[in-house]
């Protein structure tokens, strides 16, 4: 948009501002201006410290159902020498790219 556009556009936009004031006031309407901002709720220190004791009890709880029992080991995956050297290969032959095009990092 071009500024004169722009202007245009704003003295239309003040007419049809002053036209509305004119028609409220002709027709008694009150122009109320917006309520306040809904405010935010605010939680007393009781609650939160019912909020606190009632969170602290339910791990208790869990920590309780826990305590009987013995933590499951998982078992270390391991993998085979040929898995192991077909990886190594892989690296070396890797870093042999690498240093041929005369490089020092990956």
């Amino acid at each position: 948009m071009t500024p004169s556009e722009l202007r245009r556009a704003a003295d239309i936009q003040e007419k049809i501002q002053s036209l509305q004031g004119e028609l409220n006031r002709i027709l008694r309407v009150a122009v109320e201006p917006p309520g306040p901002a809904r405010q935010k709720r605010k939680i007393s220190a009781a609650g939160i410290a019912r909020i606190r004791a009632a969170a602290k009890a339910r791990w208790a709880k869990i920590r309780a159902a826990k305590k009987g029992e013995k933590p499951v080991k998982r078992a270390r995956r391991k993998m085979s020498a040929a898995g192991r050297a077909r990886l190594s290969a892989l690296a070396k032959a890797r870093w042999a790219r690498v240093k041929k095009a005369g490089k020092t990092r990956l």
